[in-house]
């Protein structure tokens, strides 16, 4: 599938590479087709407001409060886990192993294949190396070192999740296929990635890479990466599926009926690498907090008693106003009350799902948090976390 353009405006030669590029052509010819498609723009399976009315006004002066703005990040070094390209050339035991590299890149080792989610290896998430958010700790293993690639996916074209820098160097470094929602592949043509190793997939649709079926499924989110946002691709979350197991993986969503519907159709799964960060009252359809990414996560299991629950979207970049171990904190609340078995490895350290007494618990995070003024560091036992905001789980 090929076909992209660039804005015709005389500022083009301004326009910075990272921006990437608009479909068109044949490409945009099938965006239009899309049933998700409609006057001009992709639609959300349940109606999402980005931001609602004058809730921008009212986020700044929180966002720039100086002790809030201390609490959005660790007040010491995150604790990488030392991980080695031995350890990873070292086949998965079960079948199935993940390593959370931070935020949403989670390196997936399944049924003797190897798939990078989200893969973000810059300093910054940002089209421009000298501003915009910056990692609160160093990428846990080189991009070099991963291992031999079968496939990339993308769940959304937004930097956070989708990185020229990496892209470019994932298509020199490995003949990976990358699997990604309808459009997006204009951003990665642009970027030098071959057409042929591009794949581009409606919600629903499947594509067989490595011995591995995977599909793109609904999500509650929007894309763009320009000033102006015209909504012509897509966003997704992601199942892959192999002989013996199968993942989940959400990308960024607000929580929607529909995953029980993902549930039923493609599972249940041996994990759920699910999105509990950079959450705000002021953006509250396009982000999950950590109550409603344990009930994305039950949603998708359905009756079954079956499978992790991965946290992700926290601890490596500063996108919102909460502290930055809330999520985390959130998280465990909620699958200790629910019962779920959470886990929350360190960035790059690598654990199977089916390791059921060797899985990573250990509150790590909670060494190195800011805390308020005048209260002291919290103890890495200290059973219930302060100020993580509780909701029930919907029945």
């Amino acid at each position: 599938m090929t076909g992209f353009r660039l804005s015709s405006s005389p500022l083009d030669a301004l326009r910075p590479a990272a921006f990437g590029a608009d479909p068109s052509g044949e490409r945009m010819a099938r965006i239009r087709r899309s049933p998700h498609f409609a006057d001009g723009v992709f639609t959300n399976p349940v109606g999402a407001q980005r931001t609602p009315s004058g809730a921008m006004l009212k986020f700044l002066p929180t966002y720039f409060r100086a002790e809030e703005r201390a609490r959005r990040a660790p007040a010491g070094t995150v604790p990488v886990h030392p991980t080695t390209v031995a350890d990873l050339a070292v086949p998965a035991a079960s079948g199935l192993r993940l390593t959370w590299m931070g935020h949403s890149s989670v390196l997936a080792e399944i049924d003797g294949a190897r798939v990078l989610f989200d893969p973000v290896w810059s300093e910054r998430c940002s089209p421009f190396a000298f501003a915009g958010p910056k990692r609160l700790h160093p990428v846990p293993v080189p991009l070099r070192e991963t291992g031999p690639l079968d496939a990339v996916v993308i769940s959304h074209d937004h930097y956070d999740h989708l990185d020229m820098p990496t892209v470019r160097a994932l298509a020199r470094g490995t003949g990976a296929r990358f699997v990604v929602p309808l459009g997006v592949g204009a951003h990665l043509e642009h970027w030098g990635v071959p057409a042929d190793r591009i794949t581009e997939l409606d919600w629903h649709e499947q594509a067989d890479v490595a011995g591995l079926t995977f599909t793109a499924t609904p999500a509650r989110h929007f894309c763009g990466r320009a000033l102006r946002n015209t909504q012509h691709t897509l966003w997704a979350s992601w199942v892959v599926a192999g002989p013996a197991h199968r993942i989940f993986h959400s990308g960024d969503t607000g929580y929607f009926p529909g995953f029980k519907d993902i549930g039923a159709q493609y599972g249940p799964f041996d994990a759920t690498m699910v999105q509990i960060g950079a959450y705000s009252e002021f953006w509250p359809d396009i982000h999950m907090t950590p109550e409603e990414g344990l009930q994305a996560h039950a949603d998708l299991q359905g009756d079954a008693a079956h499978g992790v629950f991965l946290p992700i979207h926290w601890g490596t970049f500063n996108l919102a106003p909460h502290p930055w171990e809330e999520p985390v904190e959130g998280s465990v609340t909620a699958g200790r009350r629910h019962g779920a078995r959470v886990v929350t490895p360190r960035p790059g350290q690598p654990f199977e799902p089916a390791d059921g007494a060797g899985l990573p618990t250990d509150p790590w995070w909670r060494a190195v948090a800011a805390r308020p003024a005048g209260q002291p560091a919290a103890p890495a036992e200290q059973a219930e976390p302060e100020g993580v905001p509780e909701v029930s789980l919907r029945a």
